[in-house]
C-alpha cells in the first residue's frame, strides 16, 4: 500500500465516522456516486485521488468529491500498555 491509498484509507474511515455524527451531509451525496476524498493543501494527493476515482467510476457514474477542509491531529487510544525485549 503506497503512502497515497493509506492516506486515503484514513480519511474514507474519519469520512465515516463524520457522516455518522452528522447524517445531513449523506443527503447530499446522490445514490451510486463514487465517492472521492481531497484534503486541503495536498494537491499531489489530490491529483491522485482524482486521477483513481475516474478510472474506477463506471459510465456515466457521478463522482462527488469531499474535500476536508480541516483535520485535527490523530491521537492514540491507548490507555495504558507495557513493552517488554
Amino acid at each position: 500500500m503506497n503512502i497515497f491509498e493509506h492516506k486515503n484509507m484514513e480519511l474514507v474511515t474519519e469520512f465515516d465516522r463524520y457522516i455518522h455524527q452528522n447524517p445531513q451531509y449523506a443527503e447530499s451525496i446522490p445514490e451510486g456516486a463514487l465517492v472521492a476524498m481531497e484534503i486541503e493543501g495536498e494537491e499531489a494527493f489530490n491529483d491522485w485521488s482524482r486521477k483513481i476515482a475516474q478510472q474506477q467510476a463506471e459510465a456515466g457514474q457521478l463522482i462527488v468529491y469531499v474535500r476536508i477542509k480541516k483535520l485535527r491531529p490523530a491521537w492514540s487510544r491507548i490507555e495504558e500498555l507495557e513493552i517488554t525485549a
